[in-house]
């Protein structure tokens, strides 16, 4: 049995208590959570235990969970690195890029896994796409969220965008040539909706948005490449393909020919891959628990956590000096 402890029994830290208790071969041994009303909450509802000192629950675990707030997940982190322990560490990595740099370089010297929870690597309307190639030369994401004050104390960039920075950076696997940024504070002292303009070496060119402060709930990327569009509905578990055929060329769910200005034929193809319901916090949780025991690779490793921070930092300096040359 892999022995796991958890750091954090707020709202996400609860989550992930609950599914750690119901996946199999685990032995959750207990979490760490100074605020006594988050821990009171998590032993009365899933009957585990609590661990008032930190060292403590690290003797007693061969793993960690560290579901904290952002501001501690770099002491936290380091201490269970410094004993040789695995840790998966809740998005972002780290508080700042110089903690985050520290991390990579500790998780090297320990030679353990470490897993960062950028969720949607694991959404089932992803995961649909299973083998399709992509080449995307244009990534257009909007994640919108409605106002909830838990949260607010970091930018929305890196309290949503970086999911979707995360999944650009997955896809492009190019350099960042050039970044700009805008954003606005509304109802938080930091910025409650962004936009950035991401360029990569290979001439792809990635427009993200993000809002906390919106009436209706998206969250959606959309992909162009040659011949082929690309719809992820992260939010309604939905994934469309639409490709540009050759006439005779194996059929899709919905085929209709069209004529382009060239004079030639060409058939528009639209597939909507099966979507395999599934608990996307269940599933990296368990892999990461299964890289452990079967020395396999994480899906989403220290240095992944590190390269969307790192853009999400340039994000936040350009939409910075964007504000302060127009004055907002």
């Amino acid at each position: 049995m892999l022995k796991i402890g958890v750091f954090g029994a707020g709202h996400l830290g609860k989550i992930h208590i609950q599914q750690w208790k119901e996946i199999p071969g685990i032995e959750l041994v207990g979490f760490y959570d100074p605020d006594d009303t988050n821990a009171a909450s998590a032993i009365d509802q899933y009957n585990v235990t609590r661990f008032t000192d930190v060292d403590e629950l690290i003797k007693a675990a061969d793993a960690f969970d560290i579901v904290s707030t952002t501001t501690t997940h770099y002491p936290i982190a380091r201490k269970c690195l410094l004993n040789g322990k695995h840790v998966f560490i809740e998005k972002p990595l780290a508080n700042t890029l110089d903690e985050a740099r520290e991390l990579v370089k500790l998780v090297n010297e320990a030679n353990v896994k470490c897993q960062v929870g950028h969720v949607e690597r694991y959404n089932p309307a992803f995961l649909a796409l299973g083998d399709e190639t992509l080449q995307p030369m244009f990534i257009e994401a909007h994640r919108l969220a409605q106002f909830n004050p838990r949260g607010t104390d970091v930018s929305v960039i890196l309290d949503l965008m970086i999911h979707d920075i995360d999944i650009v950076m997955h896809l492009v696997k190019s350099p960042v040539r050039r970044i700009s940024a805008s954003g606005v504070s509304v109802i938080s002292e930091t910025a409650d909706i962004a936009n950035a303009r991401i360029e990569f070496d290979n001439g792809c060119v990635a427009n993200l948005t993000a809002s906390r402060i919106s009436l209706k709930k998206m969250r959606k990327l959309r992909l162009f490449q040659r011949d082929a569009y690309i719809s992820i509905d992260f939010l309604d578990k939905k994934t469309e393909i639409v490709r540009l055929k050759e006439p005779g060329m194996s059929k899709g769910m919905f085929d209709f020919p069209v004529d382009l200005p060239s004079g030639d034929t060409k058939i528009i193809s639209m597939n909507m891959p099966e979507v395999t319901p599934s608990n996307a916090i269940r599933s990296e949780l368990a892999e990461f628990a299964e890289a452990i025991k079967n020395d396999n690779s994480v899906r989403v490793s220290v240095y992944d956590g590190y390269n969307a921070m790192d853009v999400a930092h340039q994000v936040l300096k350009k939409m910075s000096l964007h504000n302060e040359l127009h004055n907002v």
